[in-house]
């Protein structure tokens, strides 16, 4: 089983994957992270390369599923669609956050997840709520870091100030571990995801977010529009900040809709919970064994 990302392997785009490829002996089932909707030439030919060396590919959504097909010479019977998977996080443990409502935005950041947008779509609420907050929990990327020191996180921080929300806006640089930050995600109110990206078909924050529970606001990214459209949150356009406000208010000023959300993004993650996916991955694999017996 192979998973693949451009960035991990060796060589332009990875290239050194396909020398493993043609080495192994084995049947190989390959899982793809990215499917990029305008690949360079070379990426296009080494995703190609990859799906037709592989007994089968997995993507893990049906927005991913689509565009292969639509974009790539790809075989589609030999896709499977298995989602990204996510431990169980439910319920609410011991108040980590000091406040009682709370929207929350995590990961690894820098230019393009767009939290300025988040920032300045929040400042109308935090004006007329001085209970709410906006969370920004994460580093900055080692990348950006190196390049840029923090300087984005600093250019967030004089936009909260400028807005005259800083008092309500927390960047919580602090490194947590799984079961911090696990936490943090039970105790925040709506999990806000204003990526810039048009073209993540898939995201773990994402499906973490859906697994504890969590009502979603998100920017109009495919993996955002195939699972928040079973109402488990809500899609506003890209660069739009006042739908994002909207968004937001009618969740935290609404209990009956975070209540409904909560419960569709509780049902959904029936799906998405690791044993569940397992056992998908597991049908997959004695499918193919079978087939390789048979043949």
């Amino acid at each position: 089983m192979l998973q693949h990302e451009y960035g991990i392997y060796p060589g332009p785009d990875g290239n050194s994957v396909l020398d493993f490829l043609d080495a192994s002996t084995n049947s190989i089932v390959t899982v793809l992270h990215t499917v990029l909707e305008a690949p360079t030439a070379s990426q296009e030919q080494i995703l190609e390369a990859v799906a037709d060396r592989s007994s089968s590919v997995v993507v893990q959504s049906e927005a991913a599923r689509r565009r292969l097909v639509d974009r790539y010479r790809v075989d589609p019977a030999k896709l499977d669609v298995i989602p990204h998977g996510a431990a169980e996080n439910l319920g609410r443990g011991p108040a980590r956050l000091p406040h009682a409502r709370s929207v929350l935005t995590w990961g690894l950041i820098g230019p393009g997840k767009g939290i300025e947008h988040a920032v300045a779509a929040f400042a109308p609420i935090a004006r007329a709520n001085p209970d709410v907050r906006y969370v920004v929990c994460g580093r900055t990327h080692p990348k950006v870091l190196a390049a840029h020191g923090e300087r984005y996180r600093m250019s967030l921080m004089e936009l909260a100030h400028d807005l005259g929300v800083s008092e309500q806006v927390e960047f919580d640089d602090r490194y947590h571990d799984w079961d911090s930050l696990r936490a943090v995600v039970r105790e925040a109110t709506i999990v806000l995801l204003p990526y810039d990206s048009r073209e993540q078909i898939t995201s773990g924050v994402l499906v973490e977010a859906i697994a504890s529970g969590k009502p979603v606001v998100a920017t109009a990214f495919p993996h955002a529009v195939e699972l928040l459209a079973r109402g488990v949150g809500i899609v506003v356009p890209h660069g739009s900040t006042s739908a994002m406000t909207d968004a937001l208010a009618l969740i935290l000023d609404d209990p009956l809709t975070e209540g409904n959300m909560s419960r569709l993004a509780r049902a959904a993650a029936a799906q998405l919970f690791w044993p569940e996916v397992g056992r998908r991955y597991v049908t997959l694999l004695e499918r193919l064994h079978a087939h390789a017996l048979a043949g």
